[in-house]
């Protein structure tokens, strides 16, 4: 912009001048010029070319009014200027913009000068510079023109040619080059070509020269340039190890992440630099790791020394490697040596951990029961792994003790009577003791015993009762149990006893009437008794703990029942009497004789229970008697139709009760027999015959015992169970009238009457017309 406005200036001077020589008012002020002068090339700024005058008019009572100025110069240039001395005297200075050179610039400029006074007249002249040669400094081309130059040189590298220096001589004289200082490895030749004079070792060697390249020309002026030569570093050297220790010591079962050691390195090629190294361990290894940029070792696995392989090589060593590259650089390697120090870690273990032992009571005090030694600590130091015994405990333990700490050996201290009250219930001692380290921190186990007391079987059975009577009717069911006997045995615990029958309970007819449960002593009925056959059992029964029996007598009263039913003769006949027969009269002189194995002649009863329509028919004596004749007790009536039946069924009941009181009848302790009579009633014969009539005397005799004879209770307590008997059937016999309501027809209707004390049983059936015709037939 600034050159733009000068230029501008110029030409309106320019113009300004112009129009003054067409005006014609141009007069000559400028004294001194036109004229030559000459200026040295490479002047600097300032220096004085020429010095002139301005005269002004006298008119002009300011002086000057636009200054001498440079409006043109040929060639254009800017690298002179005009400026005031004083008192109207003016110079022609150097600029120094650009700088004069003779060998590259115009060797005249033609500069036009132009002043204007304050009366307005102008003048306008030339001056003329030449430019002079000068000898100057020869001067350094490229690069090293404007900057210094900066040279790479690789170590290792042998001696070569490492730059070119380019100058020239502004005169284009012959130059020489020239190197300071003198004692560095490099030489430059009169051409200008720099070469190393060695082969450089960054390691060794200065990493940086400064090389002052001097050019000189003929006269003597030089200039002088400084080249930087640096020596770079390459990796030409090995790490080296700078941790001197080889062996390290660690105890076992450290944490991961536990540092073991600092491995450390240094590479020549880093100097002081912090070095770029990288380790690794070469040889397999699962217990450690190294930081591959530190070098720091720690532990990653656990580390057991009472395993293998470390229980039986407990050193490991490891191969570390250090490289300054991970790949395809230098290495160096190293081996470190870790010792696996021993620690208590482990508590003993015992295998087995557990004994059962049995002994005998009453063992003898002192006596040995167990070897509890069966117990190891793998601790690989022996001073981790000695153990004692100590601690016995448990409910009893007074019983037993330990021999010593060290030899683990179970002795009995006092003998052990299970019957004894402070021991009664206790047959197995659980017992523990405690194996534990001696050394710190006493790591322990638990052995745990159990010692089973073992009776010992010291006593015999013992009945609860010297002997055993038991009382049983003759009439007990098959199978029921008539008693128990109890045995028992001081042993404890206590022992099972087995009972068994080892003697009587025999009869002619059966082996073993009676039998015994093994286990509860129940004594049970096996077959019918008979009291009319044996009164009396004496059995041997026998106690067995399975070593030692004892034995006890069981006596068996038979109790008589009325259990035998009356057998009488005959027990069927078929008899015929005139329908006109007396009352009174023994029928065909029937007479039946009964007997009963279990009964008085004086028990029976005679009634009949079927067929006695109108009551025509008794017994007499009915009752107190083995024998009884047929009477007929009341005349028959057919021709008011009263009668109705010629032929009577007669079913006659026999009982042997008797004797008993009404309350045994009740209890059912009655047995009765039967007879069937059939009687036939013979109308009037055509031919009367005469007969005298007879004279029968009844005798009724019922109930004829005495309260204090032996069988009474015995009687009533058999009549109550009857008794149970009969009304059940009873009600059985209801239950079935219920249901058919009217028997079929062409069947006899029954209806049963049970004789109070000294009355009669019987039954009155109605026969029907049909069987009334078959029988008359």
């Amino acid at each position: 912009m600034k050159d733009r406005a000068v230029k501008m200036m110029k030409s309106m001077l320019l113009l300004l001048i112009l129009l003054a020589v067409v005006s014609g008012r141009r007069t000559h002020l400028l004294k001194g010029l036109p004229a030559t002068s000459t200026v040295e090339e490479n002047s600097a700024a300032g220096v004085s070319v020429y010095t002139f005058n301005v005269t002004v008019s006298p008119l002009s009572s300011e002086g000057v009014a636009i200054l001498p100025t440079i409006v043109n110069s040929n060639p254009l240039t800017e690298a002179f200027d005009i400026e005031s001395i004083g008192d109207l005297e003016y110079r022609v200075v150097t600029t120094g913009n650009p700088v004069l050179d003779y060998e590259t610039m115009p060797k005249s400029f033609d500069l036009l000068i132009f002043v204007e006074d304050t009366t307005g007249r102008t003048d306008l002249n030339t001056l003329t510079i030449q430019v002079t040669d000068k000898n100057e400094r020869p001067v350094f081309q490229g690069n090293m023109a404007i900057q210094t130059v900066m040279i790479y040189v690789l170590e290792g590298t042998p001696p070569e040619h490492i730059y070119q220096v380019d100058a020239a001589d502004p005169e284009n004289a012959e130059l020489k080059y020239s190197l300071l200082p003198a004692p560095v490895p490099f030489l430059v030749l009169e051409s200008g070509a720099i070469f190393s004079t060695k082969e450089f070792d960054y390691e060794k060697d200065p990493h940086c020269y400064f090389l002052n390249i001097t050019v000189t020309d003929p006269d003597g002026l030089s200039s002088t340039r400084t080249v930087n030569v640096n020596i770079i570093n390459i990796n030409d050297e090995r790490p080296y190890f700078t941790t001197k220790q080889r062996f390290y010591r660690i105890p076992e079962e450290q944490s991961p992440g536990t540092v073991v050691a600092n491995i450390t390195a240094k590479d020549p090629d880093d100097e002081d630099s912090p070095s770029r190294l990288f380790y690794s361990i070469q040889s397999s290894d699962r217990y450690f790791s190294i930081n591959p940029s530190t070098g720091v070792l720690q532990v990653t696995g656990r580390i057991d020394r009472d395993a293998l392989p470390l229980r039986l090589h407990p050193n490991i060593s490891l191969i570390v490697r250090v490289e300054d590259s991970p790949s395809g650089g230098h290495a160096s390697e190293t081996e470190i040596t870790i010792i696996i120090d021993d620690i208590n870690d482990n508590p003993p273990e015992c295998n087995p951990s557990t004994f059962r032992k049995e002994a005998n009571e009453n063992t003898t005090a002192g006596m040995f029961l167990l070897d509890l030694n069966y117990c190891k600590d793998i601790d690989v130091d022996s001073t981790n792994n000695q153990f004692n015994f100590t601690g016995l405990s448990g409910f009893g333990s007074n019983n037993f003790a330990l021999e010593s700490t060290v030899s683990g050996r179970l002795v009995m201290t006092e003998s052990i009577d299970l019957e004894n009250p402070a021991n009664l219930g206790i047959e197995v001692y659980s017992l523990t003791v405690r194996v534990q380290d001696i050394a710190c921190p006493n790591y322990s186990n638990m052995i745990y015993i159990y010692i089973r007391i073992k009776p010992v079987n010291e006593f015999f059975p013992v009945f609860s009762n010297l002997s055993y009577e038991f009382n049983v009717p003759e009439i007990i069911k098959v199978g029921s149990s008539i008693g128990r006997v109890n045995a028992r045995d001081k042993d404890w615990p206590p022992s099972v006893i087995t009972y068994s029958i080892v003697a009587g309970g025999g009869t002619r007819d059966y082996t073993n009437i009676f039998w015994i449960s093994p286990t509860k002593g129940d004594v049970k009925i096996l077959a019918r008794l008979d009291y009319e056959t044996t009164q009396k059992h004496i059995l041997t029964v026998q106690a067995s703990d399975q070593e030692k029996t004892t034995t006890a007598s069981v006596t068996v009263n038979v109790l008589e029942v009325n259990d035998e039913e009356p057998v009488c003769s005959p027990n069927f006949y078929s008899l015929q009497i005139p329908v006109s027969l007396a009352v009174g009269t023994n029928i065909n002189g029937f007479r039946i004789q009964c007997q009963d194995r279990d009964s008085d002649p004086r028990s029976f009863r005679y009634f009949i229970n079927e067929g006695n329509m109108n009551n025509h028919f008794t017994f007499s004596p009915s009752a107190g008697s083995n024998t009884s004749q047929l009477i007929l007790a009341s005349r028959f009536d057919y021709e008011t139709s009263l009668d109705k039946n010629w032929i009577y069924r007669l079913h006659v009941y026999i009982t042997d009760d008797n004797l008993l009181p009404a309350r045994d009848k009740i209890t059912h302790l009655i047995k009765t027999g039967t007879v069937t009579l059939s009687i036939r009633v013979i109308p009037n014969p055509t031919t009367v015959i005469t007969t005298t009539p007879g004279f029968t005397v009844v005798t009724k005799r019922e109930n004829l015992y005495s309260e204090s004879a032996w069988y009474v209770p015995f009687v009533i307590t058999l009549g109550s169970l009857l008794l149970l008997g009969l009304l059940g059937y009873l009600g059985f016999l209801l239950a079935m009238w219920v249901n058919t309501r009217c028997p079929p027809a062409g069947k006899a209707d029954g209806v049963s009457l049970i004789n109070a004390p000294g009355m009669y049983l019987f039954s009155i059936f109605n026969t029907s017309q049909q069987d009334l015709v078959y029988d008359s037939v």
